[in-house]
């Protein structure tokens, strides 16, 4: 015999005005559910008529009609033609275990279990520390550019410009290389800005530079092969190549970047190097000269791939940017990566690489199976931001902001930090790298920053080896200068808390 929910219990469920924020049906949905699943309702139990609940909770019939129909098209209800409502039989049974585990120790339980079979591969990119980008600003989060500079109305008017012209075909599916216009505007400001030597038909319009890492470790190795790496270096490229199967070769940098002759014994076989040469990360050398053309004759020589990471060389400040390691390149050896999100704002999601023409076709497959294209609406708007100008504009004003908060970040660290941690200048790029003092750990003490509020990357994480220097990746374009000497004062004080001084 069917059972009737009891009055106790259909009380309970009933919804509040306002309680929750949820609209009433939300909440009525919700509430029932969740009694079926904890096993207040039993499978069977009749449920009132939704007219006489309505009645007794004081709400629209439409209301409780809605949420119970809801759950009849869900499974967790039946509704019988001339008997009634019910809760359903077929409900599996681990729902109805009143004891059972909770929800969240369970999804840990079964993550630890899955996490076992991960591959050996997906294990190593798991375990890469550092990986994780801030979702939002703190002083001084490393590669966050001021978005509270960029020149939104402008941005605005050109995509309501774009919005107001924008034809179908710009709605249909595009060339995965990327939008023609913004490929050519790109070849021409590369050439001039950069001293990048293409043809616009080499350039390649993707999400982000960790795309075209990875589209180029996976088109360019196999398993076990083996790869430069600078040591320090930037873990996401990491991440890219072990997940290409790569076999990583740390080659060590100094003052004049990565050391060309030592990666020559180390790895002579190698089969792709990646490197910053116009500001190492993190430690923001420039490879100089000679090291650039020996770099270029053994890859030439040996069969090698390059992949130069340009991530933030257009901020310059003593002089104007440095060329390209890919202007030097006479054999097609080297892919240039170039990033937006870095000189605009992040969340455009817009990069571009430029490939040597024998392998354009095979990346353009390639990116096609990857995600298609980049949106093309978001292409078009920017093609209109270089071709008018307002992006060498933006770039010169910025080069100014970030000199500034560069200079303000130093000096306040001479004040405040003397002793404790070494902040130098550097001529280029987005963030400045302080070194702690032998034996300190800095990624107990960036734990302690960032309880508050500061956002002190662990120069450790970038080693792939045991690291030679500990300290801190300090990034100033995204913070005020108020925010810069806030920021530096809570290190003083952490530092001090750690005995730096003693």
């Amino acid at each position: 015999m069917a059972k009737r929910a009891t009055g106790a219990i259909l009380a309970m469920l009933a919804p509040e005005r306002g309680k929750s924020g949820l609209p009433l049906q939300r909440q009525l949905y919700e509430s029932v559910r969740t009694a079926i699943l904890s096993g207040s309702l039993p499978p069977g139990t009749r449920l009132p008529s939704t007219r006489a609940l309505a009645g007794d909770w004081k709400l629209g019939r439409n209301t409780v009609v809605g949420a119970f129909e809801q759950l009849v098209a869900e499974g967790y209800l039946e509704s019988q033609t001339g008997s009634g409502t019910y809760v359903s039989h077929q409900l599996p049974e681990e729902f109805l275990q009143v004891h059972r585990l909770s929800r969240e120790a369970k999804l840990v339980g079964t993550s630890r279990q899955r996490r076992s079979g991960l591959s050996r591969r997906g294990r190593r990119i798991a375990d890469i520390r550092g990986a994780d980008d801030p979702l939002r600003p703190n002083a001084f989060s490393p590669g966050v550019p001021a978005v509270d500079s960029f020149p939104v109305d402008t941005w605005r008017r050109l995509t309501s410009r774009r919005i107001r012209r924008i034809s179908r075909q710009l709605l249909c599916y595009q060339d995965p290389k990327g939008y023609p216009p913004l490929r050519k505007a790109l070849a021409a400001y590369l050439g001039t800005a950069r001293g990048v030597r293409c043809d616009w038909e080499q350039i390649l319009i993707v999400s982000s530079s960790q795309q075209a890492l990875d589209l180029s470790a996976r088109l360019l190795l196999d398993p076990g092969d083996s790869v430069w790496i600078e040591e320090p270096g930037y873990t996401g490229a990491r991440g890219a190549l072990i997940a290409a199967g790569a076999d990583l070769a740390p080659i060590p940098v100094d003052s004049q970047g990565i050391k060309v002759d030592r990666g020559i014994r180390q790895a002579p076989d190698a089969r792709l190097v990646y490197i910053t040469p116009s500001h190492q990360y993190p430690l923001g050398a420039t490879l100089n000269l000679p090291r650039r053309m020996a770099l270029l004759e053994w890859a030439s020589r040996s069969g090698a791939w390059i992949l130069e990471d340009d991530y933030d060389s257009e901020y310059r400040y003593a002089e104007r940017p440095l060329s390209s390691l890919q202007g030097l390149d006479e054999t097609g050896c080297v892919i240039y990566i170039g990033t937006f999100s870095k000189v605009l704002f992040p969340s455009l999601r817009l990069a571009y690489m430029v490939v040597p023409p024998d392998l354009v076709d095979a990346f353009q497959r390639a990116r096609n199976l990857n995600d298609g294209h980049s949106p093309s609406l978001a292409q078009s708007v920017l093609t209109d931001f270089i071709e008018e100008g307002h992006f060498t504009a933006h770039l010169r004003r910025m080069r100014n902001l970030y000199h500034e908060r560069q200079e303000a970040l130093v000096q306040a660290a001479e004040r405040r930090l003397k002793g404790m941690l070494d902040v130098q200048r550097s001529p280029c790029g987005m963030h400045v790298t302080g070194i702690l003092a032998d034996g300190h750990d800095d990624v107990r003490l960036s734990r302690d920053a960032a309880a508050q509020g500061v956002d002190a990357a662990p120069l450790s994480f970038t080693y792939l080896r045991e690291p030679t220097k500990r300290g801190f990746i300090l990034g100033y374009c995204c913070v005020p200068r108020d925010e810069i000497e806030r920021g530096v004062e809570t290190m003083a004080r952490i530092l001090d808390a750690a005995g730096m001084l003693e």
